[in-house]
């Protein structure tokens, strides 16, 4: 349809012309639509008052970009990477990015084959440092390839240290990853994970908000961050120190009613410092895929429960053990000193007695009672600890 040709074409210009996360021109698109906004940069001083919000040199930067702009080549050049452009209101459109406001994207490029709206709605962010030690590496990695074995898409920035792990954690075991991007989809950047990138794009997403041949800015890596936590169910910050941009998507995902999630490090690294004051506020603990999963999953996908391992001191009715624990170690003892001891009869601590030595915890010495070298048994006494200790 005509209608639908001319609004892909006003919206693929105004790639060129707004910025990301530009809320004056996030709002004059919900007022005027991507159509009246390209006809207003192009028309004369009564059409530019309409724009308002933005000082007169500010206006003519965006007129001058709006003349400059070839919506045709930037379509054809994305169509010859087998990418596309979507935008609010198309099928494959993320509903959740509407939660941003006036600081939506104007639309998204895409290289890669999967459904973005689908694959969105079980996606979780790793995100974290880039100068990430050999341990954020490992949990960023292992984290990504536990979601992406249960099925969830793991998205990141595509950056080097965790971001670059998350990504590769998840490719490792066949499993989905999708890169957001503070540039064009065609460019390289970080020039070192070209590779990585184009393992992306063939086997995943790589998502932009800026045109084919856009550099990064560092304005830019910041706001990109706010689509990261718009798109994805919750955000798993890795490594963090205080002023990491990572913590700016794990408060963004906050703002926008996201679950937080944090792994903890060493209380001694400053690479840890800024997840540990995530933890200190709304964020949850998490160690391992089960328990992100638990939290951004659905009703039942709890976490499996973690305890120790089951002794068979512990499998003891309770009046059983109190009586092995009445019992003196390194010699034996007479049934009624272990009864003083234990707070019960006589005749009950003789059947408790009986009962642990069938299970091997005592054995009888002339007229007493002493303890077996039983491992459980014996490091109970030996260590001191007691039945409601542990």
């Amino acid at each position: 349809m005509a209608g639908d040709r001319d609004e892909l074409l006003a919206r693929v210009a105004l790639t060129r012309v707004l910025e990301p996360g530009d809320e004056h021109g996030g709002r004059w698109l919900r007022r005027h639509g991507a159509e009246g906004v390209i006809r207003r940069l192009a028309g004369g001083p009564g059409d530019w008052g309409e724009l308002d919000g933005v000082g007169a040199g500010r206006l003519a930067g965006y007129r001058e970009r709006a003349a400059r702009a070839d919506p045709e080549r930037d379509l054809a050049d994305i169509a010859g990477l087998g990418g596309r452009f979507v935008w609010a209101g198309a099928p494959e459109w993320p509903g959740q990015l509407d939660d941003l406001g006036d600081a939506r994207p104007v639309g998204l490029w895409l290289r890669g084959r999967p459904d973005l709206r689908v694959w969105a709605l079980r996606s979780v962010a790793l995100v974290g440092a880039r100068a990430c030690t050999p341990y954020g590496t490992h949990m960023a990695q292992t984290l990504a390839a536990g979601l992406a074995e249960r099925g969830w898409v793991v998205v990141s920035g595509a950056a080097y240290g965790i971001d670059g792990a998350a990504h590769r954690g998840a490719l490792a075991v066949g499993g989905a990853t999708a890169a957001v991007l503070a540039c064009g989809v065609d460019t390289h950047y970080p020039p070192g994970h070209a590779g990585l990138l184009g393992r992306i794009a063939g086997a995943g997403l790589l998502i932009g908000e800026l045109p084919p041949g856009s550099h990064p800015t560092r304005s830019r890596f910041v706001l990109r961050n706010r689509v990261i936590a718009a798109l994805t169910r919750g955000t798993v910050v890795v490594e963090a120190a205080h002023r990491s941009g990572s913590l700016v998507t794990a408060r963004r995902a906050q703002r926008l009613g996201r679950l937080t999630m944090g792994v903890p490090g060493p209380a001694t690294s400053g690479l840890s410092a800024g997840v540990h004051e995530l933890l200190r506020g709304e964020a949850a603990l998490v160690t391992d895929a089960d328990e992100i999963v638990e939290l951004v999953g659905g009703m039942g996908e709890l976490a499996p429960e973690r305890r120790g391992p089951v002794l068979p001191r512990d499998l003891l009715h309770e009046e059983t053990a109190r009586v092995l624990e009445a019992l003196p170690a390194g010699r034996p003892a007479g049934a009624r000193e272990v009864a003083l001891a234990a707070g019960t009869g006589t005749d009950e601590v003789i059947g408790r007695l009986y009962e642990l030595h069938s299970l091997g915890f005592v054995e009888r010495q002339g007229d007493g009672w002493r303890l077996t070298g039983h491992p459980d048994g014996q490091a109970t006494r030996t260590g001191g600890a007691r039945r409601g200790d542990r």
